[in-house]
């Protein structure tokens, strides 16, 4: 099984970091090349581009929750939510723990 994850290409997981304005500042944002395929999906699904789309986040969890402690983190499980909403349906019942009895 670990021939599954230690198997991947590296370009997954290399860090790229990429420049773009949250809320008018201008900053850097760095992650794994899976996280930005992932993000640049998202926005695409939204019709924007990715900056504007991790510019939109950033205002909406500043509106409902105030500054993140670590956005980057914020952003890897958002990709993490998109993912599991668009997968197959069947294998849900594969990995959750089963409540005891």
């Amino acid at each position: 099984m670990c021939q599954i994850f230690a198997g991947q290409d590296p370009a997954r997981y290399s860090s790229t970091t990429r420049r773009l304005r949250l809320n008018g500042q201008s900053t850097s944002i760095r992650l794994e090349n899976a996280f930005w395929n992932i993000l640049d999906r998202i926005a695409d699904a939204d019709g924007v581009s990715t900056p504007a789309f991790i510019s939109k986040l950033h205002s909406e969890v500043l509106q409902t929750q105030g500054e993140p402690v670590n956005f980057t983190s914020l952003l890897r499980t958002a990709c993490l939510i998109f993912e599991a909403q668009n997968e197959p349906q069947t294998h849900h019942d594969d990995v959750l723990p089963v409540a005891a009895e």
